[in-house]
């Protein structure tokens, strides 16, 4: 049995806030944000806009490029570091706001690589036989832990979703196969301090704002990024030469090429919309997975790495035949 992706969809808050109009606030500039991060512009969500509905939206363009009825999906798993309440899950409100019957729904906390937690969370709950269709969402509200007075920090992050359906369906058992070939996760506790926010309900009583050592966060990244993605193809016993896009997460662009030419990876196999959205944490991959698709460079039968690295620090990767 493989998990296989029936659709895929993506949202992206209609508030757009360029560098230029960060500028405005925080003593930064469009060029000091490009030449360090590669991005251009992200989007907030509006007063009263929550993670749920950002979540929502990503899943109905999911649902509809699957070309299937949303009762007939049982699990609900919400990749997020943002959600609406402290509870219950935000997926219990996807799952509501989408009309869905009675079945399983739960979030996945693992900041950036969230979504790849899920992901894999998923696969083994449907390859069991657990469930029959997943519908795996990434969805953040970043804008409500920001620091704005502090520039290192703000000026990186952006809100927004990405929603996959997955379908459990028989397979021949190659590495031809289409659907989730492997996944790696791994965390190391022992790098709490270089990324997290200073606030929870158990600590300051406070939702607190995002904290992050940067230069510790750089290169922390780039070697678990290559390393999980070596790792993860290993697993299916294939080479990193096989592989047809690398679909990373969206931090950096700085980031994002580095593990690149660590991989050996041409750079036109290396998916990057970082420039668009900004780190929009667990929505990330499937944000930039769907610009692939929907652009059509990604195509049926290619293999691609997702591979992400969150606060913990958290880092995994899928391999994935679409």
């Amino acid at each position: 049995m493989r998990s296989i992706v029936l659709g895929i969809g993506s949202y992206l808050p209609e508030r757009m806030i360029t560098n230029d109009d960060l500028a405005k606030t925080v003593d930064t500039s469009d060029e000091w944000i490009r030449e360090r991060t590669g991005i251009t512009r992200r989007h907030f969500v509006a007063q009263g806009e929550q993670t749920s509905d950002l979540g929502v939206a990503a899943a109905l363009r999911a649902i509809e490029d699957a070309g299937i009825e949303p009762a007939s999906i049982d699990l609900v798993i919400v990749a997020t570091s943002t959600p609406d309440n402290t509870f219950p899950a935000t997926a219990t409100a996807v799952q509501r706001k989408l009309g869905l019957p009675i079945g399983i729904a739960f979030d996945v906390q693992a900041v950036c690589a969230g979504f790849v937690y899920a992901l894999s969370v998923a696969d083994a709950m449907l390859v069991t036989g657990r469930a029959r269709r997943a519908l795996v969402v990434g969805a953040e509200s970043f804008s409500k832990i920001l620091d704005f007075n502090d520039r290192s920090t703000c000026v990186l992050f952006g809100d927004g979703a990405g929603a996959v359906v997955l379908a459990a369906t028989e397979q021949p058992g190659h590495v031809t196969d289409r659907g989730i070939l492997a996944t790696a996760l791994a965390a190391d506790g022992r790098q709490y301090d270089h990324l997290f926010v200073d606030g929870g309900a158990s600590s300051t009583g406070t939702i607190g704002v995002l904290r992050m050592n940067g230069r510790e966060v750089f290169r922390h990244a780039v070697q678990r990024l290559a390393e999980t993605a070596i790792e993860v193809v290993a697993k299916a016993g294939l080479r990193m030469a096989d592989i047809d896009y690398l679909i990373p997460h969206q931090a950096n662009r700085r980031i994002i090429e580095a593990v690149g030419k660590r991989l050996d990876i041409p750079a036109d196999q290396v998916v990057v919309t970082v420039d668009r959205h900004a780190n929009t944490s667990a929505a990330s991959i499937p944000l930039a997975l769907d610009v692939a698709v929907k652009d059509g460079r990604i195509k049926e039968g290619d293999l691609l790495v997702l591979n992400a690295m969150g606060g913990g620090f958290t880092w995994g990767a899928a391999l994935l035949r679409w």
